[in-house]
């Protein structure tokens, strides 16, 4: 069985709240979990002490038990000094064109006419 740190949408259309969960991987993602162990509104500053919320003791035990923290709540867990912080994530790979657009997006000189010249 295992176990995953991760967050859990509630809230209204448009109004992202997050509860963070323990819960089995292979559950949905709002579905079943064992234990909500925090809170996160994204709506709120980044400086509001509200915006995430932790029961450290409560995330010490299921750490220690083996529950492994989704990226985002890393992220949590490493601001509250709880995990270390996670290596920054390259994605620059991602835009890079492919092969099949770089055969058609291939730069091809203009000739350009002088403005004075009609043709």
């Amino acid at each position: 069985m295992a176990l995953k740190i991760r967050l859990a949408r509630a809230g209204a259309k448009k109004r992202p709240f997050y509860r963070i969960v323990i819960a089995e991987a292979t559950s949905p993602r709002d579905g079943l979990f064992i234990e909500k162990v925090g809170t996160y509104n994204p709506m709120l500053p980044r400086d509001s002490g509200t915006r995430v919320v932790l029961e450290i003791e409560r995330i010490k035990y299921w750490l220690s038990v083996g529950a492994r923290p989704t990226d985002r709540v890393e992220r949590f867990l490493a601001q509250a000094e709880l995990v270390p912080t996670p290596a920054a994530k390259s994605n620059l790979v991602k835009g890079v064109p492919k092969k099949k657009a770089k055969s058609v997006l291939r730069p091809t000189k203009r000739l350009k006419k002088p403005r004075g010249e009609a043709g």
